[in-house]
């Protein structure tokens, strides 16, 4: 059955979870990231970088697994095609 436009109707496969939780992962952390970033700049201001730091470093690490989520993703994506 397509749609008017000819798309594929909505399946929810294991496989597309997967892929809807990789993305949400990612996000979510993405978010955290930015959060603890903005956290780091109000720390800078305020001329506690030490503080900054730890936040900068933290930020880095929720970016590195946002970044991770997506890698999967895209492997998964990859063998569709």
């Amino acid at each position: 059955m397509a749609t008017s436009l000819g798309a594929k109707p909505k399946v929810n496969t294991p496989e597309n979870y997967k892929g809807i939780e990789n993305h949400r992962k990612s996000a979510e952390h993405l978010e955290k990231a930015a959060k603890l970033h903005l956290e780091a700049a109000r720390h800078h201001e305020s001329g506690e970088h030490g503080k900054a730091a730890k936040s900068t470093i933290a930020a880095q690490g929720h970016v590195l697994i946002a970044a991770e989520a997506q890698r999967e993703d895209v492997r998964h994506h990859a063998m569709e095609v």
